[in-house]
């Protein structure tokens, strides 16, 4: 089998990668960012792992990602997120955060029902009308999915599996991907522009010149496939238009270091202004860490990005202040902050399908003419939004790629 191109080194590409060299195969990766991961990135600021994309190792339990980090000898942290554990505060006391998991708890029983019709909704349209709830609902969806839940599909809301266990790898998930696909060739600074399928190599185009190959993984986020920047020829108008209908959401985050008391305690997430126009969730001392991390989605994680790392800083600390008092201030120092959105090789989080587009999934997973793939958290129909998503699509990409080649010879 001759060379193989892969588009792309974050954790799909890689995946593909790792797959094809256990094969013994030849192929190159090419990357248009200087250096691999894609939207998993591990930063060290004041001597600690901060994850600015992918952080927890979602559906753990069974998560392809946590098992390759296992076997290089690296370290997972076997406990459960805090996603259920809620900061006591005097804006959020134990009695609403009861009355806002029975809210939470009612809309998600509405859209396992509702999944089941032939026709599809958007999660927006099951949620009580005037409800005192539906700004933090929403702001909910806005982290976890990128947008308000008038803009997500029922169906693929619910056809989403996030399993039982949130872990994180020691380190960071970023660094961890990294070190995985270190002795992988792959060129970097090497963004692609255009692909030729219609001859009998595949051209892949880009500032590099022209390199021929046998077959093409692609594993770019869908953002870059619905705007052209990376163009097919002959075009592929069906790929054009699913990966339009499954657009990345905008979350950011911005990590500040904590000391005093604060910096220590059991792991939870601080929401401030729970029944306010704008709330927003903290995690606090995440993974035993003296951390306090803004995570917020949506057209707020749009203005914060556009704003810069000091207003997304400036943003956590406020909310900070309203829980603990003006005191804080001199107890918290910024670290870093995220902006996916203004990312040109990513242009947002990580995906959601439009209302009526789940289908659009498979769409853009289907290869071409046998010789040009398709993966990464976009194409997966139960696991998208994820790191080990990606990873699975990416080597079901190769293994197909592989059984397709060894037909076509046989033929």
């Amino acid at each position: 089998m001759s060379l193989t191109v892969i588009i792309g080194a974050g954790a799909a590409g890689l995946a593909a990668g790792l797959e094809l060299q256990a094969r013994g195969l030849p192929f190159l990766i090419l990357e248009a960012r200087d250096r691999i991961g894609g939207r998993g990135h591990t930063v060290e600021r004041a001597g600690l792992p901060l994850d600015l994309g992918c952080e927890w190792l979602h559906h753990a339990e069974t998560n392809s990602w946590r098992k390759r980090f296992e076997a290089m000898g690296l370290t997972i942290l076997r406990r459960r997120a805090a996603w259920d554990h809620l900061a006591d505060t005097a804006t959020f006391p134990a009695d609403l955060q009861a009355d806002y998991q029975a809210a939470f708890g009612a809309l998600e029983e509405r859209v396992a029902a509702a999944a089941e019709a032939e026709h599809d909704q958007p999660v927006g349209a099951l949620m009580e009308p005037g409800g005192r709830w539906n700004r933090l609902l929403d702001a909910f969806s806005e982290a976890y999915n990128g947008a308000p839940f008038a803009e997500i599909s029922v169906q693929d809301y619910a056809a989403y599996d996030e399993g039982r266990e949130n872990w994180r790898v020691a380190g960071g998930y970023g660094a961890a991907m990294a070190l995985a696909g270190r002795d992988l060739p792959v060129r970097l600074n090497a963004p692609v522009s255009r692909i030729e399928h219609g001859g009998r190599q595949l051209r892949v185009h880009g500032a590099f010149g022209v390199i021929e190959a046998e077959a093409v993984i692609v594993t770019v986020p869908s953002t870059l496939i619905a705007s052209g920047a990376i163009a097919f020829d002959p075009p592929l108008p069906a790929k054009q238009a699913a990966a339009a209908a499954l657009p990345l959401g905008h979350v950011a985050k911005a990590f500040l270091q904590l000391t005093g008391p604060e910096a220590a305690g059991e792991e939870r997430i601080l929401y401030t202004e729970p029944l306010g126009p704008e709330p927003a969730a903290l995690f606090l001392r995440g993974a035993g860490r003296p951390l306090a991390e803004l995570y917020v989605g949506g057209e707020l994680a749009s203005r914060l990005e556009a704003g810069g790392s000091a207003a997304a800083a400036d943003f956590a600390i406020e909310r900070l202040v309203q829980a603990y008092g003006s005191g804080i201030r001199a107890r918290t120092a910024p670290l870093a902050t995220t902006a996916w959105s203004l990312d040109p090789w990513a242009l947002g989080a990580y995906s959601y399908a439009r209302v009526g587009e789940h289908a659009a999934r498979k769409v853009l997973a289907e290869p071409v003419d046998g010789r040009l793939f398709f993966a990464g958290e976009a194409t997966h129909s139960t696991l998208f939004s994820t790191a080990h998503g990606a990873h699975d699509t990416g080597v079901a990409a190769a293994r197909t790629l592989v059984l397709t080649a060894e037909h076509r010879t046989r033929s």
